[in-house]
Order: structure tokens, then sequence, then C-alpha cells
């Protein structure tokens, strides 16, 4: 926990958490609140659409997604803006049959708007954005297999980045890169920051997902709501 890395820019503090202090927000939210991961998910790919929009301009996206909760907002966020009929692409870093839960219920809703779904970069053009929504603070190690290859395909790409939460390859609690990472222009972090965002160098907003206040306070952590009437809010590191 960092009480003081992060601020608003009204200069409003925000608590850092760590990629396990996260974990116990999620759990407690979960467990002692009733709220569900979709729900929390829904929330996440609705927000991380509102930072598409700034970013691309209108332009094609090709969204990058992971089998976990990541994922799931990255393949929200995709179902929105081809709702608003920008031209998106999905790539998946595992089979569509390897998927379960929350988030291959997202992906049979994404296969019946007929969205394009590949598991592969071959061939694909470069797009007005990329959405990296591979891995959130879950990483374990060095990324390996599709997921490092779709990586370094962001990497070399002449375009912008978004990732969604913790950049894919960066430790949430850490800041280390155990491997190839993602070093994008923008993270639309979730709920709270995470200490391992400190010595990020693109910009930083941080998204309500909706996590009740007492959550925090069952947990110990420090916590003044930051986002007054909207559902995201600029954050500066101190």
């Amino acid at each position: 926990m960092d009480l003081d890395a992060f601020r608003t820019t009204t200069d409003r503090r925000v608590t850092a958490v760590t990629a396990e202090e996260m974990r116990d927000v999620d759990r407690v939210a979960i467990e002692a609140y009733g709220l569900s991961l979709l729900q929390m998910m829904e929330q996440a790919g609705r927000g991380l659409t509102r930072e598409t929009f700034a970013l691309a301009n209108g332009g094609s996206v090709v969204v990058l997604a992971g089998g976990g909760g990541n994922g799931g907002g990255g393949l929200a966020c995709a179902r929105h803006l081809a709702n608003r009929s920008y031209p998106v692409t999905v790539v998946l870093d595992r089979e569509p049959a390897a998927l379960s839960g929350v988030v291959a219920a997202q992906h049979e809703l994404l296969e019946r708007m007929g969205i394009p779904i590949r598991t592969d970069v071959t061939a694909l053009e470069t797009p007005a954005l990329v959405v990296d929504a591979l891995v959130g603070y879950g990483l374990e190690g060095p990324l390996r297999g599709l997921t490092r290859e779709f990586v370094q395909w962001a990497e070399n790409a002449e375009t912008t980045v978004l990732s969604l939460d913790v950049p894919s390859g960066i430790d949430a609690t850490t800041g280390a890169e155990p491997g190839d990472a993602v070093h994008p222009a923008r993270t639309f972090t979730l709920a709270l920051p995470k200490t391992g965002l400190r010595d990020t160098t693109g910009e930083l907003v941080l998204g309500d997902i909706s996590i009740p206040s007492g959550v925090y306070e069952t947990i110990g952590i420090p916590y003044t709501p930051p986002f007054g009437h909207e559902f995201s809010v600029r954050l500066t590191i101190t």
C-alpha cells in the first residue's frame, strides 16, 4: 500500500494498492457485498471504451485480450465499440474453447454480433489504436507464448497503445518487467491505482467500477472517493 504516490488533478490523494491487496478488494466486493465479476467487468469495459474514443479518433481498433478478467473487460469494450460502428478486431491469446465463465460469455456475445475474432497478428493491418487487455494485476513471471508474441507486436507497431488496469508484462506491485512488456501511451487502471504504476511514463486514468467504500474499510485501506460526479479521473504521480 502507498498513501502518497498518486493524486488527482484536483490534488486529492489516492491510495495505491499491491496486487494482493487488489485481490482482497475483489474478493470482499464479491463475497461480502454481492457484486459480481460480470458487473465489474462491464464497468471496466465501458470506462475503457470512453478512453478508446479519446485516443482512436474514429479509427480502427485492435483489442488484444487474455482469458482472465482483464481480457473480459477488453471484450466488453469491443462490443461497445462495435455498437458504435467502430471498426474493431479482437485478437485472443488462446483458442476460444479455452475460455471459461463470464469471459466465455463475453466472447459468445461478440461471436453472435459477427465481430472479427482471431488468435494471431499475422498480416494484421496497423490500427489507429491497440487496446492491451491481455494481463492485469495477475502477472506471474515473464510473458510466454502468444501473449508474449502479441506484446512484442504491440510494442513494435507504430500506433498508440491503451492498457487496461496494468500494462501487460509489468508487475502490478513492484513495476518490474520480468520479460517483454507493454509501454502504453495511457493506462486505464481500475478502482485504485496499483503501486507498480509509480514509474509509468504514460498517462494514468483511474476508472470507477462501483466498489463500495465499505469494501476498503473492511480491508483497512484508507479511502476517500476520488470520482466526484465523474466515472474516471486523471492521476498524477508525486
